[in-house]
């Protein structure tokens, strides 16, 4: 059994959770209360992860303390033999998954600080960082928008999403908590909406799952 080390505060701990749901790999949770509990701080959570940081990822050989690593580990273990001969979650061979987990990790220096210095006071630039957060959105927009022209629907080529979106989505999905609107980048919230009617889709605070459907009303037969 995978245990995934979490908290509800951060973006980046949400997609860990997030993939392995929608993927169907199995996780045993275990919340920190990283603030005001500062757990993260403690010697015994540094055993695991020496820089404090979360998400961490135990029963993938050595804990996995960087969040990215986290993704790709529960993205190799949700594409089954089954499928190794189409795209899945784990892209690793095309170069331009890489590039779009570098855009996450910028989008979460970004937007997501942004939205930690709205929510929890760390201290930073909060114009600066928007500004960045909007210059990435913008790229991510424009991409979107032409791959829609090409019948894709996904940041990369193929019938559905790869990891990489969901490290890119859950900075995108909470970046309104950062003062960040979405308003101006139609792809990007034509884009969210598909992953957030993705079957497995779970949410956190700040996000919000798709209405149900409403019910269908049989005829009254006289």
């Amino acid at each position: 059994m995978l245990i995934l080390h979490t908290s509800d505060l951060l973006a980046e701990a949400y997609a860990a959770r997030l993939l392995a749901s929608l993927a169907g790999v199995a996780l045993e949770i275990r919340h920190l209360d990283i603030h005001p509990g500062r757990d993260h701080e403690t010697d015994a959570f540094r055993v695991l992860s020496p820089l404090g940081r979360l998400p961490v990822l135990e029963g993938a050989g050595a804990p996995l303390a960087d969040w990215q690593a986290v993704l790709c580990a529960i993205a190799t273990r949700g594409d089954t033999p089954a499928r190794a001969d189409a795209p899945g979650w784990w892209r690793g061979a095309d170069p331009a998954f890489i590039g779009w987990l570098g855009m996450a990790r910028d989008l979460a220096a970004s937007a997501g600080v942004a939205r930690l210095h709205e929510g929890l006071g760390v201290p930073a630039d909060g114009a600066a960082l928007r500004a960045a957060a909007h210059a990435l959105l913008r790229e991510v927009e424009r991409h979107l928008w032409f791959a829609e022209r090409a019948g894709q629907r996904w940041l990369l080529a193929g019938e559905g999403p790869c990891a990489a979106d969901i490290a890119c989505y859950v900075h995108i999905a909470l970046c309104e908590e950062g003062g960040i609107a979405r308003m101006d980048y139609p792809a990007i919230r034509r884009w969210v909406d598909r992953i957030r009617h993705l079957p497995g889709y779970i949410v956190t605070s700040g996000t919000f799952a798709p209405p149900a459907p409403a019910p269908v009303r049989q005829p009254v037969r006289a």
